[in-house]
């Protein structure tokens, strides 16, 4: 991009309104404003017109889908540790064992209590029914009677006790066996065999699942409302391969090859940041991504729309406007004032300020001047390389108001 200072802006526009003030009066053939050699010859092509897709980039956080911080359910002294540092573990797998024994020798005396309790409602309910018997001939009294049955419901009760205290014997048992809640990779373990854990308090390790992996980024209000309108327009970018679909590349990384779609969009702004949480899910069978790793995501702004693409070095700046020269049918230098969107592999995207049809200079830029006449030689915008975005299956007009991004279709 060339930059164009104030003054030289000004001997341009001087030099302009000297060349038409002496072509209007007719006195100097177009040759001799040009000099004895004739006019400069630069080089001039049609801005391409290509279909081209926006993006929205972000920097954001890849997070586990699920993590767990593993700590034991009974409290006792460990006996073997069944995995190694930082290896993929499987949803079930043992990982820790817990001196089984006592919670075994609880078992038996609760399985004991159970059989004791059992006895004794089976006494009691045939004494209530031998009492039952004996009352339908009155050979008791009714408070006799009434004593058996409340014996009966007495021992029911007992035995309902002794059931589920057998049942949470069974449980410690169980619970003696560490197993992973999750799939995923571990973290190392924080104590070894012989450690005394308490239920519930000690740390024994960490499992963070890796495959499929979020990636958390937050977005700012101006671009929330975007969307939301696009929604409601019904203007919102689709694609055959997933719904608002996701590409993220890593700090090193040139391209964007993790491929996702959007799972989440928080429910308020962040009144501190004006910012809103976004969150898309990526898959990740390798493991290679991490939690805590940062990323670069891009996000689709916009349906396919024809865009028109010109090289960087067309652009020159004049302080804060952006114009590209043009050459009209009879070789005049005319500036258009353009708006310019993101690169598309090497070439620059313009929003506003020109058309198909105009001719504007790719060479000689420093050759010509406003007003002054060239020598126009028809060359070719060179295509960028095919594109890496999504394939889009709905084109629509007009594109995003702003993007950060954009790719070829």
């Amino acid at each position: 991009m060339t930059t164009i200072t104030a003054k030289t802006w000004a001997r341009w526009t001087v030099l302009g309104a000297l060349v038409v003030g002496l072509g209007s009066c007719g006195r100097h053939s177009a040759a001799d404003q040009q000099g004895p050699q004739g006019p400069p010859p630069v080089t001039v092509a049609n801005p391409m017109v290509k279909a081209i897709v926006d993006w929205d980039d972000y920097v954001g956080r890849f997070e586990a889908v699920e993590s767990v911080e593993l700590r034991p359910r009974v409290s006792g002294y460990i006996t073997a540790i069944r995995f190694r540092d930082g290896q993929f573990v499987r949803r079930g797998q043992t990982l820790f064992t817990i001196d089984p024994r006592p919670f075994q020798a609880a078992l038996i005396a609760a399985q004991g209590d159970e059989a004791r309790a059992k006895a004794t409602l089976d006494l009691a309910k045939t004494t209530l029914a031998r009492a039952e018997k004996l009352m339908a001939d009155k050979a008791i009294s009714q408070e006799e009677l009434d004593t058996a049955r409340a014996t009966v419901a007495q021992s029911q009760g007992a035995y309902l006790t002794a059931t589920g205290n057998t049942k949470a014997r069974k449980l410690d048992v169980e619970f003696a066996t560490v197993a992973a809640p999750i799939g995923g990779r571990i973290s190392d373990r924080k104590l070894s065999v012989g450690n005394y854990v308490a239920s519930g308090t000690t740390v024994l390790t960490s499992i963070t699942s890796l495959d499929p992996i979020r990636f958390v980024f937050d977005g700012s209000e101006a671009v929330y409302l975007k969307y939301q309108r696009a929604n409601r327009e019904g203007t919102r970018p689709s694609s055959r391969v997933a719904p608002n679909p996701v590409e993220v590349r890593l700090q090193d990384e040139p391209s964007y090859r993790w491929k996702g779609k959007m799972d989440f969009v928080d429910n308020a702004l962040d009144p501190t940041s004006g910012t809103i949480r976004g969150r898309a899910i990526i898959r990740n069978p390798d493991g290679f991504l991490t939690p805590g790793m940062f990323g670069h995501a891009r996000l689709l702004g916009s349906g396919a729309y024809d865009g028109l693409l010109i090289p960087e070095s067309a652009v020159v700046t004049d302080q804060t406007r952006k114009i590209v020269l043009s050459v009209t049918p009879d070789g005049t230098v005319v500036p258009k004032v353009v708006t310019l969107g993101p690169l598309v592999d090497g070439l620059r995207v313009v929003r506003s300020g020109l058309t198909a049809n105009d001719r504007i200079i790719i060479g000689g830029v420093q050759r010509a001047r406003p007003g002054t006449k060239v020598k126009p030689i028809f060359g070719k915008i060179v295509p960028p390389a095919p594109g890496t975005g999504p394939d889009v299956g709905v084109v629509s007009r007009p594109p995003a108001a702003s993007a950060t991004a954009a790719s070829a279709r």
